[in-house]
């Protein structure tokens, strides 16, 4: 099987910003865990996934832009467009498994700041399995 070094440099990307994304949810679920579980679940959710992003697009963009300065805007254009539709199959599994994973880890009475990083680590497998698949399936990379 050959490796494809952009989908490499994604999942080398994603698994960074996963590490960070998994540090901050954990803190905001500590903090709220007096809160109501419905509650600490999606703000926990939440902060995670927009730390993620602001950070995955830093990174992503620090990867690509010599890349993108020599292709045909064109070109650039598709490859954005089927970047996003992998990523958004990729988040709508995340976001699904995260929240109910979260949610039922604290129901169950296991620690706020264990259950996020529990359910951040299964989340995280199923998006970037995810995201691969559709790399892959739509010949982005």
């Amino acid at each position: 099987m050959k490796l494809n070094r952009q989908i490499l440099q994604i999942n080398r990307n994603f698994a960074i910003c996963f590490v960070i994304a998994a540090v901050i949810s954990a803190t905001v679920a500590h903090l709220l865990s007096d809160y109501d579980n419905y509650l600490n679940t999606t703000i926990t959710v939440t902060s995670g996934y927009m730390s993620f992003f602001g950070i995955f697009a830093v990174l992503f963009y620090l990867d690509n832009k010599n890349r993108y300065k020599k292709m045909k805007s064109s070109l650039i254009r598709k490859e954005i467009i089927k970047i996003t539709f992998s990523f958004g199959a990729g988040e709508i599994f995340y976001l699904v498994t995260r929240w109910i994973t979260l949610y039922y880890f604290l129901e169950i009475g296991i620690e706020a700041y264990l259950a996020s990083l529990i359910s951040s680590v299964i989340a995280a497998a199923v998006n970037m399995i995810t995201i691969s698949i559709f790399l892959k399936k739509t010949k982005t990379f």
